[in-house]
Parts: structure tokens; C-alpha cells; sequence
């Protein structure tokens, strides 16, 4: 797979990873109330990162926001900050992933044009485990409740914003992978090249490699010496005879 083709694929993963992520945070069902032992339910409570909601059996919906910031268990915060954060850095990576894509044409040589797609690799990496550890924290609040036989409150299952977010991770972490990766075909590329014509040059500078006063040629032959043959050449009175 060229580069080219392997950028512009993970591009399009971590755009609709950041975009999953993104839709989580107005997601309604975070948690929804479980029905596990109750034959007759006239309620559904459900809560996400911003609010709780009740609906009631006629699908009448009243829902209260969260209060107070500092009043919050310290998870949900903790699932904000994260998720937050990780909307943030997929924007920002999205655009550092344009400048540096080699089917654009900014961001200068290809060296550079690497380096800025293997950093933007490495945003959507960290975009990536932010919203999954978000995720995978407030769902392990979920099921340290649901199977903790001294919990006796409202207990609660795991809701599709869950599993949207894991879903956008991923996305996020392979298609950083795969950036981070396509910067190892460039250099590996520039490398080849490099020695194909370093190669070349010494090919025709074999030469110049002799000290100077003492430089040879490959078709150089010693000169005739004309006195050892002129000795070895005798001819009398005879020899045209």
C-alpha cells in the first residue's frame, strides 16, 4: 500500500472515529435504568454526563441537570475532562492531518509533510485513549454497581453512548497508527534514493580516490621502452634478403 493511499484511509478512520466521538456527548443514554428482577416497570431512569431524566410509563420526560459542578461524583467529572478533551484534540489533529497529507499541497517537502502526518498520528492516538478511558470509566461505575450484591439502589445498564465512544476510539487509534506508520514508508523511500545516488557518484569518481601525483587509469599501460628494443632488434645484412 503506498502512502499516499494508507494517509488518506487512515484520514477518513479518524475523522469518523472524532466524529463518533463527538455525537456521545449529546447522547441522552448514557446509563438506563435496569429491569432485572422487576415484573412491573412504570419507570425509566436514564442519565448521561450533563443530566438525569425519569420517564414514566405514558412517555412523559422530565429531566434535571446537574447542579452543581463540584457537588458531581469525581467519575463524571472525570469522564468530562476526558471527553472534552479528546473532542478537542481530534479537531486539532484533523487539521494537522490536511497540512500534512502528500495529496495536499502545503506544508512544504515530504520529510516535512511526514513528520507533520506522524504528529497528527500521534493527536488522534491520544484523542483516542482519552475518550476510551472515558468510556470504559463510567461503564465500569455502571457494572461495579450492577453486580455489587450490598448495592441496593437503582441499578443501571450500560447505554448506546457507550458503546458509540468505544466505537470512535478505535477508529481514532487505528487511523493514528496507520499515520504514525506512513511517516516509516517516506523515510524508507528517501533512504533508497539517497543510496541509489551516492552509489552513482562513487561509480564515476573511482579516480579520484588515489592520492594526486600517483592517479590511474584503467586503460593506462606502461610506456614502451625503446632501448630494450632497440637491443633485442638486431638485424644484419641479411635480413630482407
Amino acid at each position: 500500500m503506498s502512502s499516499m493511499v494508507q494517509e488518506i484511509l487512515a484520514f477518513v478512520l479518524t475523522t469518523s472515529g472524532w466524529v463518533l466521538v463527538s455525537s456521545t456527548l449529546p447522547t441522552e443514554y448514557w446509563k438506563v435504568s435496569s429491569i432485572d428482577g422487576s415484573v412491573i416497570t412504570t419507570v425509566t431512569f436514564w442519565s448521561n454526563l450533563w443530566k438525569t431524566c425519569v420517564t414514566d410509563s405514558t412517555g412523559v420526560t422530565s429531566c434535571k441537570e446537574f447542579p452543581s459542578l463540584l457537588a458531581l461524583d469525581g467519575y463524571i467529572q472525570a469522564c468530562r475532562g476526558l471527553m472534552i478533551a479528546a473532542v478537542c484534540l481530534g479537531f486539532f489533529g484533523s487539521i494537522v492531518a490536511l497540512v500534512g497529507m502528500k495529496c495536499t499541497k502545503i506544508g512544504g517537502t515530504d520529510k516535512n509533510k511526514a513528520n507533520i502526518a506522524c504528529f497528527a498520528g500521534v493527536i488522534f492516538i491520544l484523542s483516542g485513549i482519552c475518550s476510551l478511558s472515558s468510556c470504559s470509566l463510567y461503564a465500569h461505575r455502571i457494572t461495579s454497581e450492577f453486580f455489587d450484591p450490598m448495592f441496593l439502589a437503582q441499578k443501571f445498564e450500560l447505554g448506546a453512548a457507550l458503546f458509540i465512544g468505544w466505537a470512535g476510539s478505535i477508529l481514532c487509534l487505528l487511523g493514528g497508527i496507520m499515520f504514525c506508520f506512513s511517516i516509516a514508508d517516506s523515510f524508507t523511500k528517501s533512504h533508497s534514493q539517497a543510496n541509489y545516488i551516492y552509489k552513482g557518484a562513487a561509480s564515476h569518481s573511482h579516480i579520484s580516490s588515489y592520492p594526486r601525483g600517483q592517479a590511474k587509469s584503467v586503460n593506462q599501460r606502461p610506456p614502451p621502452d625503446y632501448n630494450n628494443s632497440s637491443r633485442t632488434q638486431h638485424f644484419d645484412k641479411n635480413a630482407y634478403v
